[in-house]
């Protein structure tokens, strides 16, 4: 009889905390990927940007990559990169722009929980992880 009265709330409460500890892991993969993401196009890296692509677009890419690799499908995950601060916050960042040296932008990254959950029941259906990281364009060379 107590069996019956304390097994499913210990059930519920382990696969919640199961669960939880999914979405945990997503978004310190996010931020991860955002980080390195960030990083990177924060450098001055224009002899390794792909002809007909923009930093943005590179950035975007790797970062979705980064997140393919750890087994975050790319595809799910919605990447914006936006000026951080000043008139232009929230309006799309161009890192081939001279007037944006020393500026701030931030790079936005966003997965539904369901594409992630690898859980049947959904506890969080409908939920959202979002991971946001705020940057200086530096412009640091690489030398090698």
């Amino acid at each position: 009889m107590e069996f019956a009265l304390v097994a499913p709330l210990f059930l519920m409460l382990l696969l919640g905390m199961a669960e939880m500890s999914r979405a945990l892991d997503v978004s310190t993969n996010l931020s991860g990927a955002i980080r390195e993401g960030g990083r990177l196009a924060s450098m001055n890296n224009t002899d390794k940007i792909p002809a007909g692509s923009t930093v943005s677009q590179k950035t975007i890419s790797d970062i979705k990559n980064m997140l393919t690799a750890v087994g975050i499908d790319g595809q799910n995950v919605t990447v914006t990169i936006v000026h951080a601060d000043g008139p232009n916050a929230g309006q799309p960042f161009d890192f081939s722009d001279p007037n944006n040296k020393l500026k701030h932008f931030r790079i936005d990254a966003s997965v539904p929980y369901n594409d992630v959950s690898v859980f049947p029941l959904n506890f969080m259906d409908g939920k959202v992880l979002r991971n946001a990281i705020v940057f200086r364009l530096g412009q640091s060379e690489i030398i090698q």
